[in-house]
């Protein structure tokens, strides 16, 4: 007989003939079926721990950065509102989606193994496909977006480096970004190769401490200038409207600001990706803990960089926090560095699941391919116990997608401006509509009933925060082509 199980991607197969009798030969990577997880996959070793550190990779992005001005459009009394709020709701709706791992029971039923799939289990499939849809398409541009502003840190070392050598503004310092690009596309060519999510912990622990070390250091320049009390002027209700800021553009910033504070929280598009790397059973207890972690973990992050920020720089805080600033010039350069080693990361961590997808499709649409299912076991110098599973499929199509994605951010340089876009509509849906309609369906909710009133509304005042955070961007992507659509951000 034949017992198949899947890793991911992994199609194995483990030949017990009848008359020998062997059920304990060893598949694939090693792994003898006592090691199998109630679903014949190979058994999850992931932890609370594990789970923490791919959330915060997610979460904290360099877009931590841009807090001090989103709080200065908001003010002292909507900036820190509006990050409370956004927390709490993230995660109580991450909450909701935790239990939507295993149908019908959230703690032994059937697994649905990636966000698309749970939709599908509890909404049926023309949610799962629209949600799937949704999904890839903003896991795309993270990779766009990613690509750009990690290129953004990579030029400011090289500039941070001339100016050193050559006095601050010096012009002939001015560089290309493609250069940049190609390298960091070259380097998550070879990354990409990694199989699955489960095996990023240790890149998603490096890129974690990263994140915090960048955060820190931006906290860190906001305290020194305010006890050197050269601080910007600040209110309660942020930029005010004057000469060359009329309402309308007080109007849009506000929306814009709204929208970068939603793209904070813009994870939960991997969470169930995540979940099914635990070790279990009580996943959805492991997943809730994990959660709480990486959201409190964050929002301290965030209110620090976003509240010191705006009181160091005031109505007039930058974009990036770090932008601009030289000076101490290994401290800037050490945050740039951390910014491109973090994105790295939270690049691999964003398109795995993406990248499973593709795989797990493909793998089920040419099951008798070699090129799509054989995996060549190479040893590694050095250990000769372990082993590196090479498939020819995998290395194509991840290279090519990183390749696109690379030529994607040279043609359009400003694609942060279509990132946050991006994250503004897939919020409501990834984060608030589709956590709620599982758990109503889940619970039977009956329709009209107090907490269905009540999950609705809460729905209705997301949906209406990313429309206004979509047109904000939308305005911000129609500034940047009326100013120069070519314009590389060096």
């Amino acid at each position: 007989m034949t017992i198949t199980a899947t890793n991911g991607n992994d199609v194995v197969a483990l030949r017990v003939q009848q008359e020998n009798l062997e059920p304990k030969r060893s598949i694939g990577n090693g792994t003898g079926i006592e090691d199998l997880d109630d679903d014949g996959k190979p058994r999850r070793t992931g932890s609370t721990i594990s789970a923490s550190a791919h959330i915060i990779t997610a979460v904290i992005g360099a877009g931590v950065l841009s807090l001090p001005w989103c709080i200065a459009q908001l003010g002292w009394v909507a900036g820190p509102i509006a990050l409370a709020i956004f927390a709490y709701i993230t995660f109580y709706t991450a909450s909701l989606l935790a239990d939507c791992y295993r149908y019908p029971d959230p703690r032994s039923g059937k697994r649905n193994y990636n966000y698309s799939e749970a939709v599908g289990t509890f909404l049926g499939p023309r949610m799962q496909m629209t949600c799937g849809i949704i999904q890839y398409v903003n896991l795309f541009g993270y990779s766009v977006g990613y690509t750009v502003t990690a290129v953004v840190s990579m030029v400011a070392v090289f500039k941070a480096s001339c100016f050193h050598k050559r006095g601050l503004g010096n012009t002939s310092c001015r560089v290309s970004n493609f250069p940049f690009m190609v390298g960091f596309g070259i380097c998550e060519v070879i990354l990409s190769q990694i199989p699955n999510i489960s095996e990023l912990t240790i890149l998603s622990t490096i890129a974690t401490l990263m994140s915090f070390t960048y955060s820190s250091i931006g906290v860190l320049l906001s305290v020194n200038k305010i006890a050197k009390g050269n601080t910007g002027k600040t209110s309660l209700t942020g930029v005010k409207i004057g000469p060359g800021f009329s309402v309308a553009d007080k109007v849009w910033s506000t929306f814009s600001a709204i929208g970068d504070v939603q793209v904070a929280f813009s994870f939960s598009l991997i969470l169930i990706e995540i979940q099914d790397t635990m070790k279990g059973p009580g996943e959805n207890k492991k997943m809730k803990m994990a959660n709480l972690i990486s959201i409190m973990t964050t929002t301290v992050f965030y209110a620090l960089c976003g509240c010191l920020g705006y009181a160091a720089y005031g109505n007039d805080a930058p974009g990036n926090m770090l932008s601009g600033i030289y000076d101490p010039l290994w401290l800037v350069v050490l945050a740039n560095v951390c910014i491109v080693v973090h994105l790295v990361g939270a690049y691999q961590v964003y398109n795995q699941p993406l990248y499973a997808a593709v795989e797990s499709w493909s793998s089920k649409k040419w099951e008798n391919s070699k090129f799509v299912n054989h995996k060549y076991s190479v040893s590694i110098p050095g250990f000769k116990t372990k082993k590196c599973h090479i498939n020819m499929f995998r290395i194509v199509w991840r290279s090519c997608y990183v390749i696109v994605a690379t030529l994607l951010a040279m043609a359009l340089p400003f694609f942060n401006d279509i990132l946050s876009f991006l994250g503004a509509t897939g919020y409501w849906p990834l984060t608030i509509y589709f956590p709620i309609s599982m758990y109503i369906s889940r619970k039977e909710i009956k329709k009209y009933s107090s907490k269905w009133i009540a999950l609705q509304s809460l729905n209705a005042f997301c949906l209406i925060c990313s429309i206004v955070a979509a047109c904000g961007a939308v305005r911000g992507i129609a500034k940047s082509l009326a100013n120069n659509p070519f314009k590389a951000k060096n």
